[in-house]
């Protein structure tokens, strides 16, 4: 039985659909979701359901019953005024019972920076998930993914319409990129897959070399107008952050992540690219997805 969390998110969902495209003859699905009404109704057919957060032992307790297996991400929460204590509330209750309830192997999505980065906010938050799972003595993969392509997604309108999206990652310095999807296939692979075993990182960097002004240039070209970067300060940006809504936590653990990304080359070029696990280039991405949704 593989256990997946978070089923209706971009990974997630992504996730789930290719587990039940590939899983003829291999373990069934359970998913954990507050709402199964918003799973697909193709999807709620042929899963299990747990319904509740995975924060909830209870829950948790609930959905590992017979399961060896566990697709894990803590989910993003803009709302919470403790971002350490969030990634806490949905580690612990995993570290108790990984062990107890047979789960053998854990696969989660975590970042790049172990070993670098310091004072990085969300960063730091997911790196020590890792730490707190390994502890366990599990089997476990942390699929660690930099700048996910998917980010861009939240500034179609302005691109689209003025020609500029805003960063507060330095213009001028390569940046690491991923895409969903890669993210979801290596997780697929990997609990689909019963021989490996131990601990250990996966770094998944896509073929490109680009900076954040090299995005823009790609992407003035598959949109066929001129497109731009503009550099926002890390003050700048937790303070758009939570004028959509977000608090003043998790505004601050954003400005901490790209100050440190900027301070520390987290998702820099030291990281080599991993084509082979994220084989998906940022101009293919940009016409397959950015592109439709820019013209929608």
């Amino acid at each position: 039985m593989i256990v997946v969390t978070t089923p209706t998110g971009q990974i997630g969902r992504e996730v789930v659909a290719r587990l039940l495209d590939v899983r003829q003859g291999s373990a069934p699905v359970r998913v954990i979701v507050r709402d199964p009404a918003a799973l697909a109704p193709e999807v709620r057919e042929r899963v299990e359901t747990v319904q509740g957060s995975h924060a909830d032992p209870v829950v948790l307790k609930e959905a590992f019953q017979g399961a060896d297996r566990v697709f894990w991400l803590v989910p993003p929460t803009p709302t919470t005024d403790d971002v350490d204590g969030h990634f806490r509330a949905f580690t612990d209750p995993l570290v108790e019972l990984t062990g107890a309830e047979g789960v053998t192997r854990v696969v989660a999505v975590s970042t790049l920076g172990r070993g670098v980065a310091q004072n990085a906010g969300l960063v730091s938050a997911s790196l020590a998930m890792d730490e707190a799972i390994a502890a366990t003595g599990v089997a476990y993969r942390a699929l660690c993914a930099p700048f996910l392509m998917e980010n861009l997604l939240h500034q179609v309108a302005p691109i689209r319409d003025t020609g500029v999206y805003s960063t507060a990652l330095l213009p001028d310095r390569v940046l690491r990129l991923c895409a969903v999807r890669d993210v979801a296939a290596t997780a697929v692979r990997l609990l689909l897959d019963d021989t490996w075993s131990g601990q250990e990182d996966v770094p998944l960097a896509s073929p490109d070399d680009l900076t954040p002004d090299g995005m823009a240039g790609v992407l003035s070209e598959v949109l066929g107008r001129p497109v731009r970067a503009r550099f926002v300060t890390s003050a700048r940006y937790k303070e758009t952050m939570m004028r959509f809504g977000a608090t003043e936590a998790w505004g601050q653990a954003l400005a901490d992540m790209v100050d440190a990304q900027n301070a520390q080359g987290l998702y820099g070029a030291s990281q080599a690219p991993t084509p082979d696990l994220a084989p998906t280039t940022f101009r293919q991405w940009c016409e397959e997805v950015f592109g439709p949704a820019a013209e929608s």
